[in-house]
Parts: C-alpha cells; structure tokens; sequence
C-alpha cells in the first residue's frame, strides 16, 4: 500500500528559534517574506507562533517559527533524525540577485553544486540551515513583494527539505509508502517526490552517518508538514503507519488554520500531516494578514495575560 496522491506535498516546516525580533527581522526585512500570522505556540502560551509565507500563506511555502527566548529552553544541535536544512526556491535568474543581498546584508553563505544546480547555503541568526536555489518549474503564486524585492526575485516558497538519516534503506521505504517516490541522487543525497513533483513536493534524505546524533532546541527545525486535502486522509495514514511501523502518533490536533496529527518517522524526524483548509484568512482578511496578534478561541478569553507574558518585538 502507498498513499501516493493522498500526500500532497509539504504544508509547512516549523522551527524552534531564539529572538523574537531578530527573527522577524531576518525573515521579513532580509529573506523578504510576509509575516502572514501572529499567534502564540498552542502549546505554551507564552512564545509568538510566527508564520511567514507568501502573500496569502499557501501550504508549502509556510515557514513557521515558535522565538524561546527567555524559556530556558536549551541550544539545539543539528544532527541525524532531523530537518538538515531548510531549501528555499527562486525563479530562474535570481539567484545572483540574492548572493548580491546576501552580501550586503552580512549574511555569509557559500555557493555548492547540489542536484546539478548551484546553491546559496546560509544561517538564520539562530542558526538555522537554509538555503536557495532556482527552479525555472516554480510557477506558485501570489509571490509577496517589499520595497527592495521585486515578485520577479523574490522567494516563492519552500522548495524541499534535507533530512539527515542514519539508515537511509529504512527511511527511504517508509517515504515510498508514505506518499514519495524516489527521482535521482547526488551522492549522499536522495531526492523524493509527491506525486504532484517539483518544489514545494520534495524531501531530499541525506546519510547522516558521520554526524553527531540531533538535539531538538534553539536553532533547529521542530517537524516538517506534509498537506492533506481533508481531515480524513490523515487518520488513515496515521492508522496505517501505526499499525505497520509501530510508531506512535497523536490524535487530531485543532490548529485554527489547519488540523493535524503528528508522529516519529523510522529515522526519527517529527512528521505533522496538516489539511489545507482552512487556511490563514480565516480571521483576517488577506490585507490584514498578520497585522496584529490572533488566538484561538479557547485562548481569547486571556488574551490580557498572555499579551502581557510575551516578549515584545518591533515591526
């Protein structure tokens, strides 16, 4: 059994960072996105939950952020059973326009060959692995725009995500059940697609074989998440996947914009399966979209206090 077309693609990858304000100014004013939500880590109410994407936040270019600042929550080590690295996509042409940026924004980045394309590799300030690469086969849109990058340069979206693996044989069945197909290799990595293909519905497996074993905290990405058309596609994969793989998983999570089931895959990467629906418009409209702090209803009647328990940043 596989569920080849049930898994869209990616939906979102979300990431545990370190300053609230020097996040948002690295993902807004540097890499160009729209903040597309403000809210508050469901989970803890006193960390933003920050969404950055494009115009409207259309799954898969969703790049989500939960600032700890203050928490006493430890610095992360980047290692096997993780997200490696975050790869961002740019139309055919742009990726000299962002060496350029990324130079006169002192952000370091080196140039690597990868899948027989160049890519900028970078570090958010909490150091997080990025990166950006060009695909002329990325036609998803509405790109944002700012006042120094035009929709033409900007990033559309996520492109794909690199998971370091320790036994990449058991990985890569468990994705070709779970909805990838394996497409091509470029020595230790492994490129998998949706059916759908193309940017925004890939995951490349690295061999993590010679790096150190990954500790979730600051400057790591948290889970990757993988679209669904609706609710239902998502119990029956994760009841498959329990039942052949022995993983663990949870029940049905409420996330306002999306619902979502989260477990550990084979190689231990946290995998979410969110819905498309019913996306970030659902209390603001597109214009309003991420202008000011949104809760969930259950949370609204505090909102006084949890305003209060935030750290405070400046747009």
């Amino acid at each position: 059994m596989n569920f080849k077309g049930v898994i869209k693609g990616l939906h979102h990858i979300t990431a545990t960072v370190n300053d609230a304000q020097e996040d948002y100014d690295f993902y807004t004013k540097i890499l160009g996105q729209r903040l597309i939500k403000e809210t508050v880590n469901f989970d803890n109410e006193n960390v933003y939950h920050f969404y950055y994407g494009n115009e409207v936040g259309s799954p898969s270019t969703i790049f989500t952020t939960f600032p700890y600042k203050g928490q006493g929550v430890r610095d992360g080590v980047i290692g096997s059973g993780q997200v490696f690295e975050t790869v961002f996509s740019v139309s055919s042409g742009s990726l000299s326009f962002w060496e350029e940026r990324l130079k006169n924004k002192g952000v370091k980045f080196s140039k690597v060959a990868y899948f027989g394309n160049d890519k900028l590799q970078f570090q958010d300030p909490s150091g997080l692995k990025l990166a950006i690469i060009e695909d002329a086969s990325d036609e998803r849109q509405p790109v944002w725009k700012t006042d120094d990058i035009s929709v033409e340069k900007n990033i559309i979206g996520i492109h794909h995500v690199v998971l370091a693996i320790e036994n990449v044989e058991e990985t890569s069945r468990f994705l070709e059940i779970f909805g990838y197909s394996q497409t091509k290799a470029d020595g230790d990595f492994t490129l998998f697609e949706s059916e759908l293909g193309g940017a925004g519905n890939s995951l490349a497996v690295m061999d993590a074989k010679d790096l150190p074993k990954g500790k979730n905290g600051l400057g790591t990405v948290h889970h990757v998440a993988h679209r669904v058309e609706k609710v239902e596609d998502s119990i029956k994969i994760r009841d498959y996947v329990v039942k052949e793989f022995g993983v663990k998983a949870t029940e049905v999570k409420d996330r306002k914009y999306f619902e979502s089931i989260y477990f550990r895959i084979p190689g231990g990467v946290l995998f979410e399966i969110a819905t498309e629906g019913p996306g970030f418009t659902i209390d603001e409209t597109k214009e309003e979209l991420g202008s000011s702090l949104k809760l969930p209803d259950w949370q609204e009647p505090h909102r006084e206090r949890i305003e209060k328990g935030l750290l405070k940043y400046e747009r």
